[in-house]
């Protein structure tokens, strides 16, 4: 209940407080005695819209504070409590208003915005004039009537509501894919069948490429290997060149200078050391020869990979789990009828617990 109302420097009133005991009270007087004005400063506290003109005239500032007793239970202090203010069974509110129009506004002291104490205004007054029965027609308030009148907890019931909503909107969803899926079984059946059939891996086309782009590498490297031994042991090359010059040499027998000996034997060293690359390149050969598949291999995954991924619009990391999506939906079909069983019996009972 309104217990206080203090106004400062409003309009005519520079000073008033005023103490309301519990019961019916009624304020009375002749037109102009100032009840509106009384009626104007509750609203302001409630968080009704300012007006400059209500401020006395000559004053710096305008205020007004309304102090409310509440029941613990009360919603205003759950409403509080929500956004983490203080809030005890005594409610003060708070608003200060200046010439220029701009107010701020308090509660228990604590700055808040209008929007809010607006909010707590309406949870703990309401105004009825001539015209003015907006209470009983915002459609807002009718469902706390109802709780209130038929005396329930509206927490636990909305609760049961929401469950019972949730059961029927599972259920909805899972009728409406059931029938997607049964009107398309069909080609989800083929397009799984190709999926199981490909067998995509997550991130294998990353790898396929590295594994190509390795490929060219080799490919690269071999071709440079054979054009190497070709150079040292093909029918031009060096090997059999040295092995030619060391024959023409050889002829010359006893009649060679002593000086020759130093060039033949530079000759055999050159020889020996063109026979240890020959192995070594021959071996090099063979490793980058034996490393498992084929570019031709590597090229035709990748190429199919790449060609199902264009073919269902996603990319090739995305198809096992299009794949699972997939069949997903093809044993909702095969399933549908458990799955839905199990719903509709989940929608009778939050609807029975709601009821």
């Amino acid at each position: 209940m309104l217990t206080s109302l203090t106004i400062r420097n409003i309009v005519l009133i520079e000073q008033l407080l005023i103490d309301f005991r519990s019961g019916f009270l009624t304020l009375t007087g002749e037109t102009g005695a100032g009840k509106s004005i009384l009626l104007d400063s509750l609203g302001l506290a409630l968080g009704g819209r300012s007006d400059s003109s209500l401020v006395r005239k000559g004053a710096e500032q305008a205020a007004v504070t309304a102090e409310f007793q509440l029941k613990k239970d009360h919603a205003a202090l759950a409403l509080l409590k929500e956004q983490g203010l203080e809030a005890e069974d005594i409610l003060v509110l708070r608003r200060v208003l200046t010439p220029d129009g701009k107010s701020r506004a308090f509660i228990n002291d604590q700055t808040v915005s209008v929007g809010l104490l607006k909010h707590i205004g309406a949870l703990l007054v309401e105004i009825h004039g001539q015209f003015d029965t907006h209470g009983l027609f915002d459609i807002g308030t009718h469902r706390g009537l109802l709780d209130d009148y038929a005396g329930i907890d509206a927490a636990p019931l909305q609760k049961t509501w929401e469950a019972w909503q949730s059961a029927e909107r599972h259920l909805k969803q899972a009728r409406e894919d059931a029938e997607r899926a049964r009107a398309d079984e069909e080609y989800l059946r083929h397009v799984v069948a190709e999926l199981d059939e490909l067998k995509p891996e997550e991130g294998e086309e990353e790898r396929l490429a590295q594994r190509r782009d390795t490929m060219k590498q080799q490919e690269f490297l071999l071709s440079a290997y054979a054009e190497a031994w070709e150079a040292i042991s093909g029918e031009d090359g060096a090997e059999l060149s040295i092995l030619r010059a060391s024959k023409v040499l050889d002829r010359l027998g006893s009649r060679a200078p002593l000086e020759l000996n130093g060039v033949v034997e530079a000759m055999d060293r050159a020889a020996a050391e063109l026979q240890s690359a020959v192995g070594q390149l021959e071996a090099m050969q063979r490793g980058l020869e034996t490393e498992g598949e084929s570019a031709e291999a590597v090229e035709d995954r990748l190429y199919a990979l790449r060609a199902a991924a264009r073919k269902h619009g996603c990319r090739a990391d995305e198809l096992p789990a299009l794949r699972e999506t997939l069949a997903a939906k093809v044993g909702l079909i095969d399933r549908s009828g458990e799955v839905l069983k199990r719903l509709e019996a989940e929608v009778a009972r939050t609807r029975g617990a709601y009821i």
